[in-house]
């Protein structure tokens, strides 16, 4: 039986009704023990901790979910409720757990706001459902004064840990008796400021600066993703699979001629192609009707222009987190084949990614949830909340240039930089 941190309450009850507008949704959230999940300023927040499930592997907290799901009693005065009103988790896990120190958690909640579709509510969850809300608004903190340092690798010593992942894709079955096609490799920045850090704060620069993107907050990982690993609404299962990037000039007719040649660039096409494959591979044993573009598209955000392809499939039974086990990990964070990969990234990346490049997001009784990627991410310390770890990784294969590598790594770093800024 599945282990949680705090014995579940006896007659759990959870109990939403409609509110009206409650507003910005960042200010509602308090200091500390927040989550978040926006976009296009819709989403939920929440705080508070009803229970937490501190999970093995995916498979597992999804078997905890159902269990537990199973008897808690449900109160939604919602006429058709949208995905996440009711019982819900937030949720977060590792991206290798053979290879960290973090631990993956799926957290109820006492309290969460969402709005999604015109609609708004609030769900009480816990052993006193009927406990009123009003809303209480606090001032951002912005931080002050953030240096910047290194992480475990300098710029240069990255570059060399690039070039080696190159040699061994040209080396083929040469390089540790396996072929390998691509291998994601992941780097770290260090930030600090002069006081604790307020998660809100940058939430909120976030959402604001990138409302394409699925902006989070869960267990202190702040970030704006823009890579859905796996979004099930009732029949409809969608996957947002991101691969070759280029960094914006902030000219306009620049950026046009680079989106042109990233949609004609082999490298980039390569790489984008392995992670499509990877999807497509894991979604067809759960899904029916499965819809592949032949080609992708280029997504627009402010720092960075991406190939993007937009799988979508009728679930069957599996529940959203189900589906994310499935995925987990995709080409797109891991590399091609999945194995020689993670075995790869194990050997030479000389970083404990923790939660970065796993799944995060939501899940609701009834199995629906968004679960993205935790790309352009920081990880808060718990130990020192002045300081944050910022993350960001590239796809290497074959045509891969360290150099060309490394800038493509900084301008993933924008989004948590900027949001870092006073």
């Amino acid at each position: 039986m599945a282990v949680t941190e705090d014995p579940i309450p006896p007659r759990l009850h959870a109990r939403t009704v409609e509110i009206a507008d409650p507003g910005y949704l960042p200010e509602l959230m308090p200091s500390a023990g927040s989550y978040a999940w926006l976009r296009h300023g819709d989403g939920m927040v929440g705080w508070g901790e009803v229970v937490r499930h501190k999970a093995t592997t995916i498979d597992e907290a999804e078997e905890w979910w159902r269990e537990l799901c199973a008897g808690v009693v449900e109160d939604c005065e919602l006429s058709r409720p949208p995905a996440g009103a009711g019982l819900m988790a937030f949720g977060s896990f590792v991206f290798d757990p053979a290879n960290t120190s973090a631990q993956s958690a799926l957290i109820v909640p006492e309290r969460v706001i969402g709005r999604a579709a015109g609609r708004a509510w609030v769900t009480t969850i816990g052993t006193s459902p009927n406990t009123p809300w009003s809303p209480t608004r606090l001032p951002l903190v912005p931080p002050r004064s953030v240096s910047f340092a290194d992480g475990e690798l300098s710029g240069p010593e990255w570059e060399a840990v690039v070039a080696e992942a190159v040699r061994r894709i040209n080396a083929g079955g040469a390089a540790g008796g396996y072929d390998l096609d691509k291998v994601v490799l992941a780097r770290d920045l260090l930030a600090e400021a002069d006081a604790d850090l307020d998660p809100r704060w940058l939430v909120a620069r976030l959402a604001a600066d990138y409302s394409r993107c699925w902006t989070y907050l869960v267990d202190g990982l702040v970030g704006a993703t823009p890579e859905m690993l796996i979004r099930r609404e009732g029949g409809l299962a969608t996957s947002r699979v991101l691969a070759g990037t280029i960094r914006r000039t902030g000219d306009d007719r620049r950026d046009l001629a680079l989106a042109a040649a990233l949609a004609q660039s082999s490298k980039d096409l390569e790489e984008h192609e392995y992670a499509v494959a990877s999807v497509a591979r894991a979604l067809a044993p759960f899904c029916s009707g499965m819809h592949v573009p032949e080609s992708p598209y280029v997504l627009e955000l402010p720092n960075v222009l991406h190939l993007a392809t937009d799988v979508t499939a009728v679930a069957k039974d599996p529940s959203s987190l189900a589906l994310a086990a499935a995925l987990h990990p995709s080409a797109a964070v891991c590399g091609t084949p999945t194995e020689a990969a993670r075995e790869t990234i194990r050997e030479i990346e000389q970083l404990d990614r923790e939660r970065y490049t796993g799944p995060v997001g939501w899940i609701d009784a009834r199995g629906d949830g968004e679960w993205g990627i935790a790309l352009r991410c920081g990880q808060i310390s718990a130990t020192d909340p002045r300081q944050i770890r910022l993350f960001a990784g590239c796809g290497i294969v074959a045509g891969s240039d360290p150099e060309a590598e490394l800038a493509e790594s900084n301008a993933k770093l924008v989004p948590m930089r900027d949001a870092l800024g006073e």
